[in-house]
């Protein structure tokens, strides 16, 4: 039944979906268009706000290419892929590899959005490596699409920016109803982390279920694939013979590097020690590059990861100024105001978190920007919330599956992920839209259960 919706959708995808570059000037036509005819801007305003709304989210765009810069360096550094490498021997059949990359792609996503795209290209292509090599190609598309569905369940975990803006001073719940809102009540729910479970189990099984009946049906990875991936950096020593020059020997020095992961190290652990397990996207960033630093051979071979990694970003960050236009147009104008309010009012206290995440759902079409969108919903939905007596959690939550979930089918976050393994956007997207509908079921089940109790 799943191979029968997704192969439909795949032919339509492949035939009429655009690059994630030309769709994001397309929505901000659709925007503009939606702007003008149900709110009472003007053209001037409109075009105003979305030029005034290019820079909005510099800072957030910054925090968001380190995640991903960050991400790549970690699983390509020696230690680390050489582990990415051995796990990718583990499945044994291609049902189990497909059901395998979906799994390791959600439990990295939960540590990290960034980490969780690299690391499901990185294994795709490893897996896909190891298949080859036994003489059993493995369906390549629907590989990468099973690490990508993993994507989904991002904002349940360590580094989902909505739970971490509700619970961090300045933030969107500073000065909304009941004040800020930890991550204990939040991600670290007992009901979140058992839909998260869950979530993971269903795609795990469907990404299994896809997998194709018939070997002609099977499109293998490119050899330029394995190719690229061959060229990943090893450890950078001193070649003696040609006597380098001190700075040379600082470059390929291990202590330099290591010197500054114990210092950064250090520092979270103090952090952590007096501010007890408080998150937010730097500390998350930091983290990593504590762990990049331990475990990097020095500091030119750093500066090599970094340089490959620059692919996985370049096309983010310009597409990133365009969905903030998007923001811009969609709250200068009160667009975002009037979608969410059509929920709210229809809303009631046990369907109010469902609203909130179809509502979220739909914006995020527009505006996948996990942050971006949670600044604008935060404080119509916390009003709602506090108004019919919903504890604030469970529209918070709302709001991050709401993001995660049409991810399936807005591209923009696939470009990281695609520029690893290869591929292009509507290679995947018939797949991941099974995705969105088992997981739009569990989200739904979930906040229908909570806001229910």
């Amino acid at each position: 039944m799943l191979s029968s919706l997704s192969r439909p959708l795949s032919r339509f995808v492949e035939r009429w979906i655009p690059g994630p570059l030309a769709l994001a000037v397309l929505l901000t036509a659709v925007v503009a268009v939606m702007a003008l005819t149900m709110t009472d801007a003007s053209a001037d305003e409109v075009v105003l706000a979305w030029g005034d709304g290019l820079t909005g989210l510099l800072a957030f765009m910054t925090q968001v290419a380190l995640v991903l810069l960050l991400g790549y360096s970690l699983a390509n550094v020696g230690p680390a892929h050489t582990l990415l490498v051995k796990v990718a021997q583990l499945p044994r059949s291609p049902r189990q590899a497909y059901g395998f990359l979906a799994l390791v792609g959600g439990l990295a996503s939960l540590v990290s959005f960034g980490l969780g795209l690299i690391v499901a290209g990185v294994m795709a292509v490893e897996v896909s490596r190891v298949f080859r090599d036994r003489g059993r190609p493995l369906h390549y598309p629907l590989l990468v699409a099973a690490g990508y569905s993993g994507f989904v369940v991002w904002h349940m975990g360590y580094s989902g920016s909505g739970p971490l803006n509700a619970a961090t001073e300045g933030g969107a719940y500073t000065d909304l109803p009941g004040g800020l809102v930890p991550v204990a009540e939040t991600t670290f729910s007992s009901w979140n982390i058992i839909a998260t479970l869950v979530t993971l189990a269903v795609i795990t099984v469907a990404m299994m279920a896809l997998a194709p009946s018939d070997e002609k049906d099977v499109i293998a990875a490119p050899d330029a694939v394995y190719d690229e991936a061959a060229e990943a950096p090893a450890a950078t020593s001193v070649d003696h013979e040609t006597r380098p020059s001190p700075a040379d020997r600082i470059d390929t020095f291990r202590g330099v590097t290591l010197l500054a992961g114990v210092f950064m190290s250090t520092y979270l652990v103090l952090f952590f020690y007096d501010n007890g397990f408080t998150l937010n996207l730097d500390l998350v960033n930091w983290t990593f590059l504590a762990l990049i630093l331990l475990l990097v051979g020095n500091a030119k071979e750093l500066a090599e990861l970094i340089a490959r990694g620059g692919r996985t970003v370049g096309e983010v960050l310009l597409q990133y100024p365009l969905y903030a236009g998007i923001i811009g147009m969609m709250g200068a104008t009160g667009l975002v105001e009037i979608i969410s309010e059509f929920f709210i009012d229809v809303s009631s206290p046990g369907t109010l978190g469902v609203l909130a995440f179809l509502s979220a759902g739909l914006l995020n079409m527009f505006v996948p920007s996990g942050g971006g969108q949670f600044a604008l919903m935060a404080p119509l939905f916390a009003g709602a919330a506090d108004a019919q007596g919903v504890d604030q959690s469970v529209v918070i939550m709302a709001i991050a599956y709401g993001d995660q979930w049409t991810n399936m089918i807005q591209p923009f976050w696939a470009v990281p992920l695609l520029a690893v393994a290869g591929l292009r956007v509507r290679d995947i997207l018939g797949y991941t839209f099974v995705t969105l509908v088992l997981s739009g079921i569990v989200f739904a089940g979930t906040l229908m259960i909570v806001g229910a109790g």
